[in-house]
């Protein structure tokens, strides 16, 4: 299977629960807590809805017409500036590996540059050591605090790039 049978493309209200399964999918498969992280938001399942914002956008990877991951970036919560976070950059097993996350990092940061963030912003999970290395690889540095307020509370790397 080659990159171009994947497509990226903007997320569409059809494509919530999709997105979500993904989502908690990838949150059980990685033995996340469900509680202080992406699983219990009520915005996993309203991704569309809630990257309606003009400061904001998400995209999925399509294969086959089945989605099979996606991020997105918004502005950063609790922060004067311009800051936005990745947000909810999730891939199932299958197209790991494959050079989509570079691919998808640089679709969000190019977006979020066109709506004129500086920074963009992450947290993680210390032991999510692919997720780390992808976004070490695009330029991102790791922070002593977070800033901001995500919520995120089991989240405890956080990590910036300038843009």
């Amino acid at each position: 299977m080659t990159n171009k049978d994947f497509i990226i493309r903007e997320i569409t209200q059809q494509d919530n629960l999709q997105v979500a399964q993904v989502i908690r999918n990838v949150l059980v498969e990685l033995g996340v807590p469900k509680v202080g992280t992406a699983y219990e938001d009520k915005a996993t399942d309203e991704m569309f809805e809630n990257f309606q914002k003009p400061t904001s956008m998400y995209f999925v990877i399509e294969q086959d017409g089945k989605i099979v991951g996606g991020a997105g970036i918004a502005q950063l919560d609790n922060f004067e500036g311009k800051t936005c976070e990745l947000q909810k950059m999730y891939f199932l097993p299958i197209i790991r590996g494959k050079g989509l996350g570079t691919k998808l990092i640089t679709t969000c940061l190019q977006k979020a540059k066109d709506l004129g963030f500086e920074n963009c912003y992450l947290e993680t999970m210390p032991y999510m050591e692919s997720a780390k290395a992808l976004y070490y690889k695009n330029g991102f540095i790791n922070l002593d605090k977070p800033i901001g307020n995500t919520g995120h509370y089991s989240c405890n790397v956080w990590m910036l790039k300038t843009l």
